[in-house]
């Protein structure tokens, strides 16, 4: 671990230039610190964004017998009832109202989606079996259904609707990292970038939930 580590430091000091060795210089020591600010801050945050911490604890819809590798909980409250947001969230998918996160980035990963602008009767009637278009040609499916509740997708995680006394209700996103040797690549590769869009997608709900129940 520290080879690596000291032939990086050693580069910068290969600039002849004052002002290129100090860039160098911030160059490493921002690479060399990143993981870390990834780990402790930015990591910790994106995981249990906006949930608390009974909702980490609490078992949801979706949570299988064992004990994952890891899991997130995130979170946002919709001021609107929980019928308004299940309406919008049942249209999920690739070839139907897509996932209301960045289409414009997901479009790069040639997903070729344009998020629903308006409530899709069509798209209403969801089932557990039923295919989820994640991607052209990808599909998982809808493991549980139970409207206004929980819609729960296999490979994915749970998507759980909460309402209070006040006709506001919770939106809870709950996904797990099994202990399986695909693991790694998830963490290297998916974790991130999935953590990001998910967060979009809740506030992406809820604006439109509460835009609608005006």
């Amino acid at each position: 671990m520290v080879a690596p580590v000291a032939a990086v430091r050693r580069w910068p000091a290969r600039c002849r230039r004052p002002a290129a060795r100090r860039t160098a210089w911030a160059v490493t020591g921002a690479g060399l610190a990143a993981p870390w600010v990834y780990a402790v801050l930015v990591r910790p945050w994106l995981q249990h964004w906006g949930a608390t911490g009974e909702e980490r604890r609490r078992r949801l819809p979706g949570d299988g017998p064992g004990r994952p590798l890891s899991t997130a909980t995130r979170a946002v409250t919709v001021r609107a009832p929980a019928e308004a947001v299940w309406r919008w969230l049942v249209q999920i998918g690739q070839d139907r109202g897509g996932f209301y996160s960045y289409d414009w980035l997901e479009n790069l990963a040639g997903c070729r989606l344009r998020t629903a602008t308006r409530i899709h009767p069509e798209w209403q009637d969801v089932r557990p079996g039923d295919p989820l278009t994640l991607v052209p040609g990808v599909a998982t499916r809808f493991a549980e259904v139970d409207p206004p509740h929980a819609l729960v997708i296999e490979g994915w995680g749970a998507y759980v609707i909460e309402p209070d006394s006040d006709g506001t209700c919770r939106l809870i996103a709950r996904s797990h990292v099994d202990r399986e040797p695909r693991a790694l690549a998830y963490y290297l590769g998916i974790e991130l970038p999935h953590a990001v869009m998910e967060r979009r997608m809740l506030l992406g709900l809820k604006q439109r939930a509460e835009a609608h129940a005006l």
